[in-house]
């Protein structure tokens, strides 16, 4: 029983960690990438469907994505779903191929972005707790049916803590990384 709530509490935790990475991947830093453009949606015969969908995205040079649909109508709709997507950017079409540069970060837009990466990874680090503290409420209602001994509901917490710990460690390590993306010029 202990063995399933530690399992249960890791893959809960793991999938914050992964869900900060994805959200860290929506916060552009100046360089090209193509997942920058995962959260776009297009039009796609009336239904919304992601960009990567409806076109490949390549990355052609540091600063320009170009964006090849794979159909010739879907152009001017690829085009307007990244300029009124909330990224901040002006693409341009050259026949079948939408160039998509990225603009340069001032120091104030940088120093936004950093401030919402430490958010995205304060949320992440709440999600870990909450998933210790969930762990660790399962591990004292088996104590209270008299399921486990003091001794192993102590053993359980520590493991908790130590998973939470690693959790939270490696939340810090992807944080630093961002911010390091972020203030290269």
């Amino acid at each position: 029983m202990i063995n399933d709530i530690q399992k249960d509490a890791e893959s809960r935790m793991k999938k914050s960690l992964d869900a900060l990475h994805a959200n860290f991947n929506k916060i552009r830093t100046g360089r090209a990438h193509s997942s920058i453009l995962d959260s776009v949606t297009v039009d796609y015969y009336g239904s919304q469907v992601p960009l990567n969908q409806v076109a490949s995205v390549n990355i052609e040079d540091a600063r320009t994505l170009s964006v090849v649909p794979w159909e010739q109508n879907m152009v001017p709709k690829i085009e307007k779903a990244i300029m009124t997507s909330d990224l901040g950017l002006n693409p341009s079409s050259a026949g079948n191929v939408i160039r998509v540069p990225m603009p340069m970060l001032t120091e104030e837009t940088r120093k936004g972005y950093i401030k919402q990466a430490r958010s995205e990874a304060e949320n992440a680090r709440v999600a870990v707790r909450n998933v210790r503290r969930d762990a660790n409420n399962d591990i004292k209602a088996l104590l209270k049916e008299k399921e486990i001994s003091e001794d192993e509901q102590h053993r359980a917490e520590d493991a908790i803590q130590k998973l939470t710990d690693k959790y939270i460690g490696e939340i810090d390590k992807q944080l630093e990384v961002k911010e390091h993306d972020l203030m290269q010029v």
